[in-house]
């Protein structure tokens, strides 16, 4: 009982917190709708591909650290997910994978451009309750033609005023943003379902966040849980509807 006070008095006082928050930026991916999962089934797929040459945890490791080697390069998205594969399947294999498994390797990682957008629950109805009283914006980072085509084929466009699709998102990447739409930090509000990339940056730069957990995440993302006082842990979307209300 004591623990539900605390946690209502806390949301409260961040309730109050909000009043001077002019712009609320939106993460794209497991935030606005499905993304880790089907990047984890293409891993799985490949990693029964190329079974003969290890077993799936081992190739999985391999597949990381391929992907860790390639980010500054390539950055983040499907298409430098589906180089990193291919480069894996060639040195797992010591370069002798048949061509007909390197095409099935290209296929999983274009299939991954094209697979149909599933909303998370809650979504527009919390985009269509921010109309009007916030300066609403998407803020993700990822390729940009993916991520672009991702946006047009979820339907939410009309719902942001002005979408930023970031290479990384540091706090050097959030002050950039705020500079170019002229916010201040203590004004900015973002919403995402990961620590690592869209609330510990903003919170050090002076923002505010809402967490909002995924069930899957990106080995990548994962980070200690963290508390503070500019930031707010939501079950749902359908749960911070009622916070932002």
């Amino acid at each position: 009982m004591r623990l539900e006070y605390e946690a209502k008095a806390f949301e409260d006082k961040f309730i109050i917190m909000l009043d001077g928050i002019k712009v609320i930026a939106f993460d794209a991916d497991d935030t606005l709708w499905v993304n880790e999962p089907f990047f984890q089934e293409i891993e799985k797929s490949f990693c029964e591909l190329l079974q003969e040459y290890g077993t799936q945890k081992e190739i999985s490791k391999e597949l990381y650290r391929t992907e860790m080697q390639n980010l500054e390069i390539y950055g983040y998205g499907a298409k430098g997910f589906t180089l990193s594969l291919l480069e894996t399947a060639l040195r797992i294999s010591k370069n002798t994978i048949p061509t007909d498994q390197i095409a099935q390797i290209i296929e999983m990682g274009k299939s991954l451009l094209t697979i149909p957008i599933q909303l998370l629950d809650g979504v527009e109805p919390l985009l269509k309750s921010l109309n009007g009283k916030f300066e609403v914006i998407m803020a993700t980072k990822g390729d940009l033609l993916d991520q672009q085509s991702k946006l047009k084929r979820s339907g939410l466009e009309e719902y942001f005023s002005h979408v930023e699709i970031m290479s990384d998102k540091t706090e050097d990447d959030y002050m950039k943003l705020l500079s170019k739409l002229e916010f201040m930090p203590d004004e900015f509000l973002m919403i995402g379902n990961s620590l690592k990339s869209d609330i510990q940056p903003v919170l050090n730069i002076g923002g505010y966040g809402a967490y909002i957990p995924f069930h899957t995440v990106w080995q990548h993302e994962k980070i200690e849980e963290i508390s503070h006082t500019r930031m707010i842990r939501s079950a749902s979307l359908e749960e911070l509807k009622e916070v932002l209300k």
